[in-house]
């Protein structure tokens, strides 16, 4: 069933039925993207047997003298990409320049990444000569996703003289992700776009799906555009360097795919949550290719979010309302967004769409993961109810949100819900 099929106001998560899980892996010639993944077999824990409308698939990769690494495919026709997940592939400087068409590239990153990665990145973009790489290098942390910032990417492009045959590169988070994006998308009414996410966040997330914007000091992420990338490239290395907290900001996404729509996943995090603490390379490289498997898939159905992508904003409306009352960057946005499940899960048990040991899981799972399961204390009803009011889910006037709904893996969209628990759950969270 499609989203489109539901009545106006309620899409359901489940208008994709995930695929039962799968190891089976085949050997591409990542070069040659004509060859498709054409075979899955039933195993231990990965997304498996493809939908054939959507394609999406994530195949085990050889090549000679390079480590070993896997492709998810993100099937949008013409402009279908891949993203690359594995160690080290940073150093495997023929996977970005395949993607970059001209012969310039203006690489973005922030002050805390590029001491660390700036240099690789450079030298994989302009390894063979063939490529001049330009740098800009962007103040750290979510306070700086915004207009005036942006401008000091398009003054760079301008500076150098970049054409539209140019290609942003994206080196960092989640900010950077998107800020990048925007830039592309704006410059020259569109250049071209690669990621290279290095938090977990973005590696599961934000890197994936073609959201890309700013801040505006009303709202989180107002001013943007969709504009997909040409590649995304995960270098799971990146993670070794990610502060502890971030690392458990991440995480909150990656609970979200569980939540909406791939229980056996959830119960996966539940038994391996303390290997993802301790960056396990195996166990996280499982959890970056599954979300973006469950990323990928979403997309592909619903690209502009005029249904099912919705659902990926779980927990999202009163997680970006507790980010753009306590100032960006005071609360990570994968923090907001775990106290903001919790009260996304109390809401949908107050009107009777799940029952509270699931309500008790997901605490436990989020406090297993060192996440908040509150907003800060400061917070109040009011706060939430008028940030919640220009949410980009409101639908002529009308606030919808992600609810939880049936047993563990399903949810909606919904505007048609009782007010009274939306405010008894600001209530029982809030206080005052």
């Amino acid at each position: 069933m499609q989203a489109t099929a539901l009545p106006q106001n309620i899409a359901h998560c489940t208008a994709l039925p995930l695929r039962r899980p799968s190891t089976a892996q085949a050997a591409v010639n990542i070069g040659r993207q004509a060859q498709r993944c054409t075979k899955l077999a039933e195993s231990h824990g990965v997304v498996a047997a493809r939908r054939a409308q959507l394609q999406v698939c994530a195949v085990a990769a050889a090549e000679p003298a390079a480590p070993a690494m896997k492709v998810v495919e993100v099937d949008l026709g013409d402009r279908t990409y891949p993203i690359y997940i594995g160690r080290g592939l940073l150093d495997q400087g023929e996977l970005l320049r395949k993607h970059i068409p001209g012969k310039t590239a203006l690489i973005v990153t922030n002050e805390t990444i590029a001491p660390l990665y700036l240099d690789r990145c450079i030298q994989a973009v302009t390894g063979d000569g063939r490529v001049k790489a330009e740098v800009v290098t962007l103040p750290d942390g979510e306070q700086h996703k915004n207009l005036e910032v942006l401008q000091k990417v398009w003054d760079k492009a301008l500076e150098c003289r970049l054409d539209r045959n140019t290609t942003f590169i994206a080196l960092g988070g989640g900010v950077i992700g998107d800020m990048t994006g925007f830039a592309a998308a704006a410059y020259q009414r569109g250049v071209h776009f690669i990621q290279v996410p290095t938090t977990v966040m973005s590696q599961v997330d934000s890197s994936v799906g073609g959201k890309t914007g700013v801040n505006h000091p009303l709202g989180k992420n107002m001013i943007g555009a969709f504009y997909q990338p040409r590649c995304v490239l995960i270098d799971t290395d990146s993670l070794n360097t990610l502060p502890d907290r971030e690392l458990a900001s991440g995480i909150s996404e990656v609970i979200k795919y569980g939540l909406i729509r791939d229980a056996p996943f959830f119960e996966w995090l539940e038994q391996n949550m303390d290997k993802l603490l301790q960056r396990d390379p195996e166990a996280f490289t499982y959890a970056i290719e599954r979300s973006c498997i469950n990323k990928a898939e979403v997309v592909a159905a619903d690209e502009k979010e005029g249904g099912v992508r919705a659902t990926l904003n779980l927990g999202h409306t009163f997680g970006h309302a507790i980010e753009t009352c306590t100032g960006y960057g005071a609360w990570l946005h994968g923090e907001a967004v775990a106290a903001g499940t919790m009260m996304a899960a109390d809401m949908s048990q107050r009107l009777g769409w799940i029952d509270a040991e699931l309500v008790q899981r997901i605490r436990a799972l989020n406090e297993k993961a060192k996440l908040p399961v509150a907003p800060p204390p400061s917070m109040t009803e009011e706060q939430f109810r008028n940030t919640m009011a220009v949410d980009k889910k409101v639908q002529d006037g009308k606030l919808r949100l992600i609810l939880l709904k049936g047993p563990l893996g399903n949810c909606v969209i919904t505007g048609d819900f009782a007010v009274q628990a939306l405010e008894d759950t600001l209530r029982a969270f809030c206080s005052k």
